[in-house]
């Protein structure tokens, strides 16, 4: 059967046991493979889903299919519908792989060959240039692509308001799955931090774009050969803000796990990454792509803004994971290593987040004084003031 032009098959796949289910899937999706000769390989660096290769013969040289079982109760904070629109839309672009089916619990779609981008690659001018060309032409998809002509309303603070409701109404049993020397925060600081927030950050002028919102590294793979990147993963992909896309990629150089903040973009690799950036986005809106510096610093005091919407934004779904997710990560952990960030260098209440220099300051390249490019942190004292 199918629906919106997508197949839709009657299937629901066991995570503890997925095996049966795949058999059926595949069945339909693919009746020449035997189902004696599928292999399955599981991928573990997914923290929200359950994401398995299903193929014949060798899964570097033959055709793989990626089964996503999804994880317990996201459908309480994700639109699967809007998701599988994404997967058509950037397909059909040039930006992503092809959805083949949607089952009961989950989707099966394209693998996209390469490698997944790791701390290394990321900071290779050559690698994360292609990151941000790719960001600057998925960005460039106008809304009546997407089937909507009329202005697009970012997401971020319906998502938001979305995430505080499931919050507040399960705080309790949150707070009681809680380790203790990491409580989860009482909800009406929660509550005040998003409207310091929202009242701050509606006052900055930042294209509303079609974005990913999710790119972490593991949502990156990278084709040697080809010298190309392709962004996966679409369950957070809308229209939302153009700095908070980039910021939150930024905030993502720190990784999942193991998290180092250290590894936060140095202030050259960012200028240089949003010079990419606003030349792929301009010459794919058929503009003259030369970039001066006063737009690539305009664009760098709005990223640093939005960064702090990534975090707070991270902060709740770890809480609602920490409540519902099967799958094994400490998102408890994963809310506090926000938390820490966020009240440790990026807090609106600190007087430190002033756009004074409270350290020594040098005039760099980019003609900023108030910059010290020798600080990796340096961003997060802009004031959202």
């Amino acid at each position: 059967m199918e629906s919106d032009g997508i197949l839709h098959l009657d299937v629901c796949v066991d995570e503890h046991t997925p095996r049966p289910g795949i058999t059926k899937l595949l069945t339909n999706l693919r009746p020449q493979w035997k189902p004696e000769d599928i292999q399955i390989k599981a991928f573990t660096e997914g923290i929200t889903n359950q994401l398995m290769g299903c193929y014949v013969g060798s899964m570097t040289e033959d055709p793989v299919v990626l089964v996503r079982v999804y994880g317990q109760k996201t459908e309480l904070f994700l639109d699967r519908d809007k998701e599988m629109e994404m997967f058509k839309v950037l397909h059909r672009h040039g930006c992503g792989p092809q959805l083949y089916c949607n089952f009961t619990n989950g989707i099966c779609y394209e693998f996209v060959r390469g490698v997944v981008m790791d701390d290394t690659l990321l900071k290779q001018p050559s690698v994360y240039r292609l990151i941000a060309t790719e960001m600057g032409k998925i960005h460039s998809i106008k809304s009546g692509e997407v089937g909507n002509t009329s202005p697009q309303t970012p997401v971020l603070w319906s998502r938001l308001s979305q995430f505080l409701n499931l919050v507040e109404s399960s705080d309790s049993h949150v707070q009681q799955r809680s380790i203790a020397h990491l409580e989860a925060p009482n909800i009406t600081i929660i509550i005040k931090e998003m409207e310091e927030l929202k009242c701050h950050l509606q006052h900055i002028e930042s294209p509303v774009v079609l974005c990913h919102n999710d790119l972490l590294t593991k949502n990156i793979i990278y084709n040697i050969q080809e010298g190309t990147v392709k962004f996966i993963d679409y369950e957070y992909a809308d229209f939302n803000y153009q700095a908070y896309d980039i910021g939150n990629h930024f905030n993502e150089f720190a990784g999942v796990k193991n998290v180092d903040y250290s590894l936060y973009p140095s202030l050259e690799l960012q200028f240089d990454w949003l010079t990419a950036y606003l030349e792929s986005f301009k010459w794919c809106n058929g503009g003259d792509s030369s970039v001066t510096k006063k737009e690539v610093q305009e664009l760098y005091v709005r990223v640093c803004k939005f960064s702090l919407a990534g975090h707070f934004f991270w902060c709740l779904w770890a809480l609602l994971q920490a409540k519902h997710s099967t799958i094994d990560f400490d998102f408890q952990r994963d809310h506090h290593k926000n938390k820490q960030l966020r009240e440790g260098f990026t807090s609106i209440s600190n007087p430190r987040c002033s756009g004074a220099t409270t350290t020594t300051s040098t005039t760099n390249n980019w003609g900023m004084p108030w910059l010290d490019s020798t600080s990796t942190l340096r961003r997060s004292r802009i004031s959202l003031k």
